[in-house]
């Protein structure tokens, strides 16, 4: 499926009555990520798992899925631990390094593949969420994305969900305001559909449309 200046020690965050350190980023590459691909599939079945993307863990699914990612030498994997605990991870690679499906919209615009770089997924275990740990992980992928060079935007896909649909939890607020504060515009004629797992549904197709960000040369 389808969204860093390190964190100091010794920063703390109030969590649930207690004093928490905030996780320490480590930013990783290719071979090197392997040891951690098991974290970021259970994490992305647990997090999915939520609206709105209602994704039914599927362990094959994940291999695959996360196996691009390691064999791109010029991927990226942003991971935060607590302690030696992966609790969250943020992901990219270059686009010309993803599936086709993921290449189609753009190549239907005529936007050069090789000069996007497609950042896959940001996902945070509730306890750590709202401590600025989202902007770390965005501002992390796209320092990566202008070291490498050669690249004039970057951008990632959300699904598309109907406003009215009875499954969305009541008071839920989407990223989009967040998206929009990094600079980031929704492409409405650029969407793609992928299949998933879906909790109660099945294997279904879902839309997800693409938000994308010219690549600024310096941070």
């Amino acid at each position: 499926m389808s969204a860093a200046p390190a964190y100091q020690s010794g920063t703390h965050a109030r969590m649930h009555g207690m004093s928490r350190s905030v996780p320490t980023l480590r930013v990783l590459s290719g071979e090197a990520i392997q040891p951690f691909l098991d974290d970021v599939a259970r994490l992305r079945m647990r997090v999915f798992g939520d609206w709105p993307y209602l994704y039914a863990g599927d362990p094959d699914y994940e291999r695959g899925y996360l196996a691009a990612y390691a064999r791109s030498p010029r991927s990226v994997f942003v991971l935060a631990f607590d302690g030696d605990a992966v609790v969250g991870a943020s992901t990219g690679l270059p686009l010309v390094d993803d599936d086709a499906a993921f290449q189609a919209p753009f190549a239907a615009q005529d936007v050069a593949v090789e000069r996007v770089f497609y950042f896959g997924e940001s996902v945070l275990l509730p306890d750590w969420r709202g401590h600025g740990i989202g902007h770390a992980f965005f501002d992390a992928r796209e320092a990566h994305a202008r070291a490498l060079g050669g690249f004039d935007l970057t951008a990632f896909a959300a699904v598309d969900r109907d406003a009215g649909d009875p499954r969305r939890p009541d008071g839920h607020r989407d990223n989009s305001a967040f998206w929009r504060k990094r600079g980031y515009v929704r492409q409405p004629g650029m969407t793609m559909l992928l299949r998933w797992q879906e909790a109660g549904v099945g294997d279904v197709p879902h839309a997800l449309t693409f938000w994308t960000r010219p690549l600024a040369t310096t941070g």
